[in-house]
């Protein structure tokens, strides 16, 4: 959910709540430029944190260590940025990491021995469009009375073109995701260039 809690009904679900976007890559990276290319590409997409910064993204942090040295780690960011054009809506977005098995490792690259990681890394991405109209027509009992007329005949057109916009949106992003990781995807479209070189290194690939 949001960080901060926001009624149901000034909500508009992206996706189903038990069906987030998913991803999951398995092997050899490094956390930390995944961790700086994620904030990189959303801070260039307008995303910020609910306060309208980029510096408190971490809504929840939890680490443990098992016996082997392992960490799992669960993150949670909460971000949100205003719609274009339409400022009395605005995008929420939800991304949990869940961290699994992770360990220290090195790998040679041109020459060069790289301290990195290896595990698994799972994301769960949800979106949400509030209608912060609502809010405003809760404070004035003649607006409260019409705002279901409002909702349907005049802001339900804007609601369903901002809807494809951000279900969009996160498709690209999870494409970035995959494309940064170096898994498979099916593009109807040629791919523009990514400017956030992988350092992933799935073993069933080889590099040249």
């Amino acid at each position: 959910m949001t960080r901060y809690k926001i009624p149901s009904d000034r909500l508009v679900k992206i996706f189903p709540e038990t069906s987030p976007l998913k991803l999951k890559f398995r092997d050899v990276f490094d956390a930390k430029e995944f961790y700086i290319a994620m904030k990189e590409w959303l801070l260039e997409n307008g995303w910020k944190d609910t306060q309208g910064t980029s510096e408190f993204w971490e809504a929840n942090y939890d680490e443990k260590v098992t016996q082997d040295g392992a960490k799992e780690i669960w993150v949670w960011w909460r971000l949100s940025k205003d719609a274009p054009v339409a400022k009395y809506l605005k995008y929420h977005l939800d991304i949990d990491y869940h961290f699994l098995h992770i360990l220290p490792a090195e790998i040679i690259q041109d020459g060069k021995k790289l301290k990195v990681n290896k595990g698994e890394v799972e994301m769960f991405i949800k979106a949400y469009i509030e209608e912060k109209y609502k809010e405003d027509f809760e404070k004035n009992s003649f607006l409260k009375s019409i705002k279901g007329i409002f909702s349907k005949r005049i802001y339900h057109k804007e609601v369903d073109i901002r809807k494809k916009e951000l279900y969009q949106e996160m498709y690209a992003l999870q494409n970035f995701v995959k494309q940064w990781f170096k898994l498979k995807r099916y593009l109807p479209y040629e791919e523009a260039r990514n400017f956030f070189p992988s350092k992933a290194w799935p073993s069933h690939i080889k590099e040249e």
